[in-house]
This record gives C-alpha cells, structure tokens and sequence, in this order.
C-alpha cells in the first residue's frame, strides 16, 4: 500500500518513519521542500507537489498547520488522490472536516479526521494517541495504518468528532501546564529546591504527563519545541470559538491563551509549550 503523506515536521516526519518500518511505501509532500526530501535516506518518495504525492497512493494523510492549510491541501487533494480515503491528522476545526468530508463524499472519497496527541516524543516511539471522526467502516479499514504511528486508537463517532475530542484534550493541557508552572514558581519562591520538590511530587496524585516531560523541561530552561506555542495557540483559539458557539464559558482555557499570547507578543512563538515559565520568570 502507498500513503501520500503531506506535512513532514516535527511530528509528521516521526509518522513518516513508523509507516516505514511498518512496510508501507511512502510518498511525501512539505511546502518546504527540504523537509521532505530528508526523509528520502529513510525510504520515502520525496515529491515536488501534492499532486504527485497523491496521484498514485491509496490513501492520503495531511498533518499540517492551520485549517487555512487544512483546505488548501484538500482542494488539491480531492482533485488527484488515486484511492478511497484521506485522513486528516492535523488538529483543525470540526465545521471544517464536516465540509471536507461532504464535498469528498461526492466523490467517492472518504475523510477521516484524527487528529493525535502525544507530542514529538509519540510520534518518535509509534505511541500518538489517536481520536478518530467518520465513517466506522472506514475507521476499520485504517486501523492497520493508525497502529503504525500510534498506541491509543480511539473511534469517537461521526465527522468531526475526532476534532471536538482534540479540543477537550487540549483544554485539559491547558489547564495542567498551566498548573504545572504555577507550581513550580511557588517552589521557586518559597526558595524551595525546585528538583527536590519535583521529584516529591511527580509521582503522586499531582502527578501527569505534563509534569513529568515539561516540568522537568521547565526545570533544565529546556524551551525545544515539542509542541510550538504558535500552534497551541491555534489549537486554544479553535476550542474557545467552539466553546463560544455553544454558550459556554471556559475561564481556564481563556486564561492560559491569553498568556501564551503574551509569549508569542515577546517573540517566542515558535519556543515548546514547556516555554510558559518564562512569563513567570
């Protein structure tokens, strides 16, 4: 089987590879080319537009930035996929994925959305948490593709639902790395050793994956990206419209993305989500 595989960064680069080792050919597609082609040492096909990255694969995957790329990709997309089925693993809107499946289902494609969780260090290690909206028959024909790149393969139900799911994932994120470098400046001036303190409370009822990876990233002034802030931003900002449109008020959302956004005014949107400490700093 051959994956047309469009969005070769951080995270998508990783899934590249898995699919690799997993014994699937692999076309690839950046709009930064570089990107792509340095995956061509690992066995992929580096491709020099999303027409050629799709016109001979069976399936189709994009993990991109914006939804604004999101589409643009599909209006291509939709035109050359030689196969089935696209599957959207970018975090995006939900109203969007719903419009993309309809035109596609005009015709005869089927869409995915299934956008993932577990940062660079889950698409490194196969291990990305996965949430998945759409066709159930589709789903299944994909579960040998999804095992390839994640652990933790969860059918939510229909297009869209993988995007509303991401969203509450990422409210909950919000709220514990913002707990995480609160807790973490308490120690700091309360002239605590911060380590110590870490080492105390990591593995007990406080403790979360948050606390784990970036505090201790916090810890070592370790800013890397991961995840980028500018993209967190993008993922906040969508669940809060969503939340807006149903009349519901999340104070912590709003909060921790009001300031992230005070982090991407200083310049340092394209640091990790781990970077938060230095607004307290």
């Amino acid at each position: 089987m051959r994956i047309g595989f469009i969005g070769t960064g951080v995270m998508g680069a990783s899934m590249v590879k898995n699919l690799l080792k997993n014994g699937y050919e692999v076309n690839v597609y950046n709009r930064t080319p570089s990107k792509a082609k340095a995956l061509e040492e690992f066995g992929a096909h580096f491709t020099e537009s999303i027409k050629d990255c799709v016109s001979d694969a069976d399936i189709a995957i994009t993990i991109v930035g914006m939804p604004e790329d999101v589409r643009e990709c599909y209006e291509e997309i939709l035109k050359y996929l030689k196969g089935h089925i696209a599957i959207d693993m970018t975090t995006s809107s939900p109203s969007l994925a719903k419009e993309i499946y309809h035109k596609a289902k005009e015709l005869g494609i089927s869409v995915l959305d299934a956008p993932v969780s577990g940062g660079d260090t889950g698409a490194k290690n196969g291990t990305l948490s996965i949430m998945v909206g759409g066709d159930l028959d589709t789903f299944n024909e994909c579960m040998p593709v999804f095992e390839a790149m994640g652990k933790t393969i969860n059918y939510i139900g229909e297009t869209g639902s993988g995007q509303h799911t991401k969203m509450a994932n990422q409210i909950l994120i919000a709220g514990t790395i913002g707990a995480v470098a609160e807790a973490l400046t308490y120690a700091r001036y309360m002239n605590l050793d911060e380590r110590k303190v870490f080492e105390a409370i990591a593995n007990g009822a406080a403790g979360s994956w948050q606390l784990s990876n970036n505090g201790l990233k916090m810890l070592n002034h370790d800013d890397n990206p991961g995840f980028f802030i500018k993209h967190f931003i993008k993922d906040m900002k969508l669940a809060d419209d969503e939340a807006t449109n149903k009349n519901l008020n999340l104070e912590v959302l709003k909060t921790v993305l009001e300031e992230y956004k005070k982090l991407q005014d200083e310049g340092y949107e394209d640091l990790g989500t781990q970077a938060l400490y230095k607004l307290y700093d």
